[in-house]
């Protein structure tokens, strides 16, 4: 299961052009920032790959998510890098997740729950200012069915709910809460065949709420986690992975961001898996193509241990 700036305008002045970049820029929580000003959806993009669509047997799960997030650059309405001084994001995460599998059936499909509470610490730098924060994020909880039409392959149908839970302060830029709730149906498929191609693809919707300190509404968005790689016949598979985001509604409110945001990114990607549940999966992803969001790259980490 799983638990997923309009053109620059040069005229302004330099500081302003800081204060709108960064006050829009980098709240991650399990999802990472708001679209709101001009940033990234309310999901790390990229986090899953390999066996995203397919649930293990009925039992509780521990799953532990870890990662480094680095954006080094913000990227305008026509993929032009915006001339901030010094900017840079980093971000440690370790996301804790219990999955608990049930023997129920639910419209033929295998009812599950999870939680995920994410450990953040944030740095920002920006033309001299530097902010951190560590402490808990936005907690991410919600149901999902799954179904094995097949030995080797599976799919997901659920709906994630992000809780602004972490603390939030609008003058602070490594803040770890993003101050609103998004609801996102998903669903994932996985084809994953002990020996050849192994294939993943994970979709999102985001309904973003409003933020009521800003008065902001971030746009909704579709974004996709993907995996393709080729499985050697003892639990492991090798080959790339990455992510595709497009926002689809405008931002409304103050804070709004001038444009839709958009990316993808690729890089190498890796997992073992066995039949009792146990699992571990690495990636790393390279941003490309992007437009009104920041740009970097990113290092995940899972591993799944059953009870």
């Amino acid at each position: 299961m799983t638990i997923k700036f309009r053109h620059c305008i040069y005229s302004i002045t330099l500081s302003r052009l800081i204060t709108l970049s960064l006050l829009s820029t980098f709240i991650l929580s399990t999802s990472v920032m708001a679209t709101e000003g001009g940033g990234v959806g309310a999901y790390p993009d990229g986090l899953d790959n390999y066996l995203s669509g397919a649930l293990p047997p009925p039992g509780v799960y521990a799953l532990f998510y870890g990662g480094h997030i680095h954006y080094n650059k913000l990227v305008g309405n026509h993929g032009e890098q915006i001339p901030v001084p010094g900017f840079k994001v980093n971000v440690n995460v370790l996301a804790p997740r219990l999955v608990w599998v049930t023997e129920q059936p639910v419209l033929g499909g295998q009812l599950a729950y999870h939680a995920v509470v994410p450990l953040l610490d944030v740095t920002t730098d920006v033309a001299g200012h530097h902010d951190n924060s560590k402490g808990i994020g936005d907690i991410t909880f919600g149901p999902a069915l799954g179904y094995h039409p097949a030995p080797d392959l599976a799919y997901v149908l659920g709906v994630n709910v992000n809780a602004p839970t972490g603390h939030y302060d609008r003058n602070d830029l490594s803040s770890l809460g993003k101050n609103y709730w998004t609801a996102q149906p998903v669903g994932a498929i996985s084809y994953f065949p002990a020996y050849g191609i192994n294939a993943d693809l994970k979709v999102m919707y985001d309904f973003n709420f409003k933020n009521s300190e800003t008065e902001t509404t971030s746009g909704q968005a579709l974004h996709a986690d993907y995996a393709l790689g080729w499985g050697f016949g003892n639990g492991f598979v090798a080959g790339i992975g990455g992510y595709i985001f497009q926002q689809i509604t405008n931002d409304s409110g103050p804070n709004s961001a001038q444009g839709k945001a958009s990316a993808l990114a690729i890089g190498p990607s890796i997992r073992y898996a066995n039949d009792k549940g146990w699992l571990i999966a690495a990636k790393w992803q390279k941003d490309f193509a992007v437009n009104n969001r920041p740009a970097g790259s990113q290092i995940f980490l899972k591993a799944a241990i059953p009870f």
